[in-house]
């Protein structure tokens, strides 16, 4: 299926203006630490992972961060406050990289708190975004905080499919056949863009033996406002939650494009010690002021290790 321009989204097209981060879940992949950190507050080398996620958003176009909030995690938002006290206590001491550093989220973008009173499913969180979006948007991004995609240029590629083709448009990775019992799978067909698939169908976490490709979906989404729409008549599923994978699947069957863009970069998993520290490392390596020195001490660290052997 060819992507071709279509003029009524080239005509008064407007961009990502705001995007959803759900940011209400308990953490329970990295307890103990989160009995009282919120994941999304754990720093990747010294910058927390809703910061970097506020960076992509900001990046990409996006003005307002909808952050979907438990009752009992309002550290989150308070993460993009001024914190004058400690600004003004910082630059007294001659401290202007540490006060930079600290207003820096709250500058980024507007954020926004969603409150979700209990976790009802990933469709449930997105759902609830709905009144913060402004009539004229059609569309809007979610960005999964747990998700970290380097380089952060693929929602700027799935803008700009949607705005050829519309609809909503996902982000795809490639994994190992054996992987995909982890993950949803797209059935997917070829266009004649580069790495972009239109999807036919969804399957979540299948017998490796069934699954109908190796792209499964991640943290990254251009979602049509009908979406809205199919999360409201898609019946709840098992633990009552509602899910985002079923109202893009009603998506299709309704004849709505849908589209992947496979990622050729590198993902990292906040949301569990095996994923965060690579994160760690990875982002540790690329720091001008750490990097060095971290190069030289894991060297020295896997050396111990081999030997010990």
């Amino acid at each position: 299926m060819p992507i071709k321009s279509n003029d009524a989204q080239d005509n008064g097209y407007h961009g990502v203006k705001t995007v959803v981060v759900p940011a209400a879940g308990m953490g329970t992949r990295f307890l103990p630490a989160t009995k009282t950190v919120p994941k999304e507050l754990l720093p990747v080398v010294d910058t927390p992972g809703i910061e970097l996620i506020a960076e992509e958003a900001a990046t990409l176009g996006a003005t307002r961060l909808a952050i979907i909030t438990a009752p009992k995690k309002q550290e989150v938002m308070r993460h993009f406050d001024e914190f004058p006290e400690l600004v003004r206590t910082l630059r007294a001491r001659g401290k202007e990289e540490q006060a930079v550093k600290v207003e820096r989220a709250g500058k980024l973008i507007k954020p926004v708190s969603v409150p979700q009173e209990e976790p009802l499913g990933l469709g449930h969180a997105i759902g609830l975004a709905e009144d913060t979006l402004d009539d004229d948007e059609q569309f809007f991004a979610v960005m999964l905080p747990d998700d970290i995609v380097m380089p952060a240029t693929v929602m700027g590629e799935m803008e700009r499919v949607r705005r050829a083709v519309g609809g909503s448009v996902l982000c795809a990775f490639e994994v190992s056949r054996e992987q995909t019992a982890d993950y949803g799978v797209f059935d997917v067909e070829d266009t004649n863009a580069p790495g972009v698939k239109k999807v036919k169908g969804m399957v979540e976490k299948p017998d490796p033996a069934d699954a109908p490709s190796n792209l499964v979906a991640t943290g990254r989404y251009i979602l049509d406002r009908k979406v809205f729409s199919a999360l409201r008549r898609i019946k709840p599923g098992k633990g009552g939650e509602i899910q985002l994978t079923d109202a893009i699947e009603l998506l299709i069957r309704e004849g709505e494009p849908v589209h992947v863009v496979v990622h050729r970069g590198t993902r990292h998993d906040l949301g569990n010690p095996g994923g965060y520290i690579p994160a760690c490392v990875d982002f540790g390596l690329r720091n001008e002021q750490y990097g060095p020195a971290l190069y030289k001490d894991l060297k020295d660290i896997i050396a111990r290790y081999e030997a010990e052997l």
